[in-house]
């Protein structure tokens, strides 16, 4: 697992506790409601949190679809570029 990914997981699960707890307290505050609503809130929670996770695992990333070896030609070959440009700019 790449390093984004965790990041990506970390901040959903920040993201959606944040979410739970303000539903939580608007539904134990602010609006009435039965004992079996808190349940459902939390298996929506749950539930949407894995949905948003696992979709996100299913993107694919360019750099997964590309071959190492080319990228880094790729990149030698624009460091080139780079370098060209500015000793012609001066």
């Amino acid at each position: 697992m790449k390093r984004k990914d965790v990041l990506f997981i970390i901040g959903l699960t920040m993201l959606m506790g944040i979410l739970w707890v303000l539903g939580e307290l608007v539904m134990g505050l602010w609006v009435a409601v039965v004992p079996r609503a808190h349940v459902f809130w939390t298996t929506g929670i749950i539930i949407l949190t894995v949905i948003i996770s696992v979709w996100h695992s299913m993107l694919e990333d360019e750099s997964d679809r590309t071959d190492p070896k080319t990228a880094k030609y790729y990149r030698k070959i624009e460091k080139r570029k780079n370098k060209h440009n500015k000793k012609h700019k001066r």
